[in-house]
């Protein structure tokens, strides 16, 4: 299947530079570019992208606000957003995380980790650069703000099992299904199970909104970097 994916970038070299390198894989194809975030929003209900490509500082609408507004339209559930600025700060990543962002990269990443990003996110996966470490998800995200796109309340994870839950501190935690796996000693189609489980049961998005859960509803809590 065609990854089909939305570039918004207020850069036009930027997105046409993309724009070449997304189209030379036979797995992909850019369905729409926007400049701003307001173009960003229109042109996601227009197209249903699998992936929007977004870049945080736009005129007008910023990314991260198109961000909120296209995770919490419930006509684009599919679509998920990546975002790619050169602005890789604390507030940023954890005000993307919260909104619902999937990944968040920096712009000095190279062309395969950039492709094989697309796939991970489009894939349903989580994708964090290595400043977006765990240790900062642990420190915002365990102090919710109100626009907040996930659920926090603790009694939510009743609704998990003992099974489901172990796991979900594992993905919070940066396993892969695999990782999950070795660790569990269970095989990677068990893992990948409960954690579509824990995701549908918990109404997650996709992994990165399982791992907000996670420190919000205080299942794993890490003490803060100082």
């Amino acid at each position: 299947m065609t990854i089909r994916i939305l570039l918004a970038d207020d850069q036009a070299l930027l997105r046409a530079t993309f724009r070449i390198l997304i189209d030379s894989c036979t797995d992909m194809e850019v369905v729409a570019e926007a400049a701003d975030g307001h173009e960003a929003i229109a042109a996601a209900r227009e197209h249903h992208p699998d992936v929007v490509l977004m870049d945080i500082r736009m005129p007008g609408t910023d990314g991260l606000a198109a961000t909120a507004t296209i995770c919490g339209d419930e006509t684009l559930a599919a679509t998920r957003v990546l975002i790619l600025t050169t602005f890789e700060i604390d507030e940023y990543i954890a005000q993307a995380l919260r909104v619902g962002a999937s990944g968040f990269l920096g712009k000095d990443v190279g062309a395969d980790e950039l492709l094989s990003a697309i796939r991970t996110i489009a894939g349903g996966g989580a994708l964090l650069s290595p400043a977006a470490t765990r240790a900062l998800i642990a420190r915002f995200l365990a102090a919710p703000e109100p626009t907040t796109t996930v659920q926090t309340n603790p009694t939510v994870l009743t609704m998990l099992t003992a099974r489901e839950r172990e796991v979900m501190v594992l993905v919070a935690k940066g396993y892969s299904n695999h990782d999950i796996a070795r660790h569990l000693v269970i095989s990677p189609l068990t893992a990948r199970t409960h954690v579509h489980r824990a995701m549908t049961k918990l109404e997650a998005r996709d992994r990165a909104q399982l791992v907000a859960i996670a420190y919000q509803s205080g299942l794993l809590q890490t003490t803060p970097p100082v």
